[in-house]
């Protein structure tokens, strides 16, 4: 099939939600992706902060083949050591004592969702309790992950959303003490927020709710979903704050392609699910688990998080130059290799001119270029990357 035939038959069968670009995507190595026809791109999108060790990272391709010759699937009526293995890899990251494996992001903010209204109603026996979520905020398109999801609209086609939700402002820890009442039972909210615009926590709001919540009696729930797993430079972003939530969520990176989602207790809250509160049929089967045990030993073995921390402030730096060499870039923000330029226009076209430059770049909000790249690019892949910004910058400032 050429080009336009594999991007007809797309069109004619697919339900159109999303607004693609006219590429077709073919293979991928290190830090580059190339199309049907060749062309070739640097990525600094890395499929949404989700290909952390770059494509065709034999180790890791290895380790997948393996198991699929070995065992894909079974259900979770049986145990498997990959299950077995992911499971202690990832709580020991995350500081948690129990996981829940999901297929992605959005079922894992559902499971946690599910975990807070079961725990709070073991402690009281009413089912009327409230979550506070965040304006602005994103947490998934599923109807639970939705009504936490700060953004009218994503929601109104699909309403009435469930119940009990109120929304505070993020950062601004008055508005949460505001919201605040005897029916809540649980506090949501990314870390550094994403497609609302790269937002990290501020230490000060984020170590004020972890106390409003002690002193309460209230759950903490970090979405690190798009901001985890290395991204900032520690595995996980709250544990750069000296804080630890009550249930977390990851995907994304956690598997590095494979569709896994998680979500993780401490013991005193994740003993309140048990066998019939939730299931997931294929949620942590052998493949996707073997592969979340690959990327944990490949992270110690590349010493990705210190790449981050060195690499991640590179990339700050040169985007702060960016910043003070164009009108119509505003602002830097974000952490690691999680960035967002915020642009005085709308950020879609400069995201098309970078990606007919040869650099993958997506935008978060209405006028924000997100930078999520591999967490194994260089200090030479950010060079390049600026160069084909700059010459992007250059012709929308016309």
């Amino acid at each position: 099939m050429t080009t336009q035939d594999i991007i007809n038959s797309a069109e004619e069968h697919l339900i159109h939600t999303y607004n693609r670009y006219q590429i077709v995507l073919d293979k991928g190595d290190g830090v580059y992706l190339y199309d049907t026809d060749g062309k070739k791109y640097l990525d600094f999108g890395a499929g949404i902060a989700v290909f952390a060790l770059g494509y065709n990272n034999k180790e890791f391709n290895d380790a997948v083949k393996a198991q699929v010759d070995k065992l894909v699937h079974t259900s979770n009526y049986f145990y498997n050591e990959p299950a077995a293995k992911a499971a202690k890899a990832v709580t020991e990251a995350a500081g948690m004592d129990r996981v829940f494996f999901t297929n992605s992001g959005t079922e894992a903010i559902e499971g946690a969702i599910k975990l807070a209204k079961k725990y709070a109603y073991l402690k009281s026996g009413s089912t009327d309790h409230e979550i506070i979520a965040m304006k602005n905020s994103f947490h998934g398109r599923s109807l639970g992950a939705l009504a936490v999801t700060g953004n009218k609209h994503y929601q109104e086609a699909f309403g009435p959303m469930i119940p009990g939700i109120r929304f505070a402002d993020f950062n601004d820890l008055d508005s949460v003490k505001a919201l605040v009442n005897d029916k809540t039972c649980a506090i949501i909210f990314e870390t550094v927020q994403g497609e609302g615009g790269v937002y990290p926590a501020k230490p000060e709001f984020l170590k004020g709710v972890r106390e409003l919540c002690d002193e309460k009696g209230i759950l903490l729930i970090l979405d690190e979903i798009q901001c985890g797993m290395g991204r900032t430079g520690s595995m996980f972003a709250y544990q750069q704050y000296g804080v630890k939530p009550d249930i977390v969520t990851a995907a994304k990176a956690i598997a590095c392609g494979l569709p896994l989602g998680a979500f993780m207790a401490t013991e005193e809250v994740a003993k309140a699910l048990v066998p019939g509160d939730h299931g997931s049929t294929y949620g942590g089967n052998p493949l996707a688990t073997a592969a979340c045990v690959k990327v944990f030993e490949l992270y110690e073995k590349q010493q990705v998080l210190e790449n981050v921390k060195k690499v991640g402030a590179y990339l700050a730096q040169q985007l702060d130059k960016v910043v003070e060499d164009y009108d119509i870039v505003k602002e830097r923000r974000g952490a690691g290799l999680m960035q967002g330029l915020e642009l005085t226009m709308p950020a879609g076209g400069a995201a098309k001119e970078c990606i007919d430059n040869g650099l993958i770049i997506f935008t978060a909000g209405a006028n924000i270029l997100r930078f999520v790249p591999p967490l194994v690019i260089t200090e030479a892949n950010v060079d390049e990357a600026v160069i084909k910004l700059r010459a992007a910058l250059d012709n929308l400032s016309k």
